[in-house]
């Protein structure tokens, strides 16, 4: 009887491939999926299960599939890219360098203007100084007015 190609180990294997290059070409424009690769890691383990189907069809079956030997070096190398991939997209992702020129806690922000939501110039030192007026409140100009709070809050990572 002539012994068949196991195609279940090749597709798993070209399947890892797209799961790892698909990340840096398509998923990681989007935040959803760039910040947790959950789509890759799951495109990745369903390769990783076709593959273990593969190799165990081709042990089970040697006289119908042939793979044996290919079936077994595809499967180390897809377990080497995707340990690979998920070393790099768990771990080596939060390695971020200590920014130098951060403010600390409890250091005086620069006075910079930034628009708001209608696009009006507002500057730091003029929120700060600004009375604070809850909404709708008439007591403006009473005396009794306190500076306004203003709260900054630093998002770092990727943009």
């Amino acid at each position: 009887m002539k012994r068949s190609w196991n195609p279940a180990v090749w597709f798993g294997f070209l399947l890892a491939l797209i799961g790892v290059i698909s990340y840096p070409i398509l998923f990681a424009r989007f935040p959803a999926t760039r910040d947790v690769p959950w789509a890759n890691w799951v495109i990745v383990v369903l390769a990783l299960a076709m593959i273990a189907v593969g190799v165990a069809r081709a042990f089970r079956q040697p006289d119908r599939y042939r793979g044996k030997i290919a079936g077994s070096i595809l499967a180390a190398l897809a377990l080497v890219v995707a340990g690979l991939f998920g070393y790099g997209t768990t771990v080596m992702t939060k390695q971020i360098p200590a920014s130098q020129g951060a403010p600390r806690v409890g250091d005086l922000a620069p006075d910079f203007t930034l628009p708001d939501s209608h696009n009006n110039a507002i500057t730091l030192s003029a929120l700060v100084d600004s009375p604070f007026v809850p909404n709708g409140s008439s007591t403006a100009g009473s005396g009794t007015e306190k500076t306004a709070g203003t709260v900054l809050i630093f998002y770092r990572g990727y943009w």
